[in-house]
């Protein structure tokens, strides 16, 4: 593992500058389009991140002074698609306010595509890169093969940044390696790493938190094959000891942003020599 490590924060070196960024998001606003309806209720989440999102309806009325950006999310329709477009006058009236967007789409169609592409800044896009993980996490039954092709569709017409959740099958790894695989193959601009963490609740509540050597030999691939791409390490992962563990990992590994990082890391990040810029917005934006 250590000469793994070595060799992706070698590759860093070799593409990037000594810079990285640790972002503190209180300048972006997170709102969901569901409220906290979710129709699928994955086994790892249930609906229960949407409830510490304000509802769409009730942005201009909850926004504080100073924010940047907005974060638009929400549940899932039975196809696994968020509906923003349910709520495109909001995405409209967010934009008039100078307002950046950061959009979870979800599983959506081409002519969808087609009006966020004019509307949002970012599209952030679940990644998955293993067809069993679809249909037990989500419920789904569909396979990787409606990801690729949403997301090839995405690219064609917006800025997406797509997400991988390291141990999202109940905290074993179930594909990421093969979704590395195939950014590589289509193309990536920037990718941001997830870790499971076992929430109340959801049925996925008493699986185990993945072991930071298997996130350290994820983050590994997607540095070493992916030498050039910006690589983020964001908010949703366990906190705690393993939090501090992988964060530093993470740093070593060759990553070039972390959000809310645990107690420790920017001094284990001077410790390499890297010079900490802070960024106070969504890591995609």
């Amino acid at each position: 593992m250590a000469q793994l490590i070595t060799q992706a924060y070698q590759v860093r070196r070799k593409h990037f500058s000594d810079e990285v960024v640790i972002c503190t998001p209180q300048k972006t606003m997170a709102i969901s389009v569901t409220g906290s309806r979710c129709q699928l209720n994955c086994a790892h989440c249930s609906g229960r991140y949407l409830r510490n999102m304000i509802p769409a309806e009730l942005w201009q009325k909850k926004i504080k002074p100073g924010i940047k950006s907005v974060l638009v999310s929400g549940g899932c329709d039975p196809n696994g698609r968020v509906p923003v477009l349910d709520c495109l006058h909001i995405l409209e009236d967010i934009k008039k306010a100078g307002l950046r967007i950061n959009l979870h789409t979800g599983l959506i169609g081409t002519d969808e595509i087609e009006q966020i592409s004019k509307l949002a800044d970012t599209i952030s896009f679940d990644f998955v890169g293993d067809s069993e993980t679809v249909r037990e996490v989500y419920g789904l039954q569909k396979d990787i093969g409606e990801y690729i092709n949403t997301y090839r569709e995405l690219k064609k017409r917006v800025r997406v940044i797509p997400h991988i959740c390291i141990g999202l099958r109940g905290g074993r790894l179930s594909g990421e390696f093969r979704a590395i695989d195939l950014l590589r193959e289509i193309g990536v601009d920037g990718l941001v790493f997830l870790v499971f963490r076992p929430t109340r609740d959801t049925l996925f509540s008493n699986r185990q938190i993945p072991a930071p050597d298997d996130v350290a030999r994820v983050l590994c691939k997607a540095r070493i094959d992916l030498p050039k791409v910006p690589l983020h390490l964001g908010c949703m992962r366990p906190g705690g000891r393993h939090r501090q563990e992988v964060d530093q990992l993470a740093l070593r590994c060759g990553i070039n942003r972390i959000v809310q990082p645990a107690p420790g890391t920017a001094e284990i990040a001077a410790d390499l020599g890297l010079d900490i810029k802070l960024g106070e917005e969504c890591c995609v934006l």
